[in-house]
């Protein structure tokens, strides 16, 4: 968006039968100093805020992101891990994910309303996707380097959603080494309001009965004008 460096969003609307759908991927600004949580906050509601579609074949198209029926963000949204390196490394050892995204920045920040307030995402049952060494599974910082900057794993990539109508059928993460990340995906069920035209006419068409304003029934039940 020319702000934010690499930083910032791609987002698509679209219309699916009469259902606006929006999807957004995002990458927020990064690094695990304190307070960097309410940095990449505010580049949520900046992308929120400067994000417009247009349309030239409907003119009715939502014109922000907001203004959707079902709405799926994901990326690298870089929330980090509030806890010690060392203990972070213990729990993802020991696969222990329900204690640890109690420490996660995402979660918190949902929790408490401050972001993403009002959307969901489904329970995390894989280690965190960042940071890797390149073409291996092991994290960085594992066997220290001379020069190299400290990074505690984390749940940098994450998929939410909002809306109705929507089932999450799975959240998982791929075992894919061409990058220091590791992707996630999931899969949707997803209801869409159909137009039936037929009954669409029928409403019309009743709507449009009227009496005429001049006719009444006379004492017999007749109609006169």
């Amino acid at each position: 968006m020319g702000y934010m460096g690499n930083k910032g969003s791609v987002s698509v609307s679209m219309t699916l039968f009469q259902s606006r759908l929006c999807f957004v991927c995002s990458h927020l600004t990064s690094g695990q100093k304190d307070g960097a949580e309410h940095m990449r906050n505010s580049d949520v509601y900046e992308i929120i805020r400067r994000t417009s579609f247009s349309s030239v074949l409907d003119t009715n198209q939502p014109q922000t992101i907001l203004a959707h029926d079902q709405i799926f963000w994901f990326g690298d949204l870089n929330y980090r891990l509030n806890m010690l390196d060392a203990n972070i490394r213990k729990l993802v050892a020991e696969k222990r994910w329900n204690e640890l995204i109690n420490y996660d920045q995402l979660h918190k920040e949902m929790c408490s309303g401050h972001v993403f307030d009002g959307w969901n995402e489904a329970t995390i049952d894989f280690p965190p996707t960042y940071k890797y060494e390149m073409n291996s599974d092991r994290y960085v910082g594992e066997i220290p380097k001379e020069g190299e900057k400290k990074r505690s794993p984390a749940w940098c990539d994450r998929i939410l959603w909002w809306g109705k109508g929507i089932k999450q059928l799975c959240y998982q993460r791929a075992d894919i080494r061409l990058s220091d990340h590791r992707p996630v995906s999931s899969m949707f069920l997803v209801d869409v309001e159909v137009l039936d035209h037929r009954k669409l006419q029928r409403a019309l068409n009743f709507s449009n009965a009227a009496v005429h304003p001049l006719s009444f029934f006379d004492e017999n039940g007749e109609i006169e004008f």
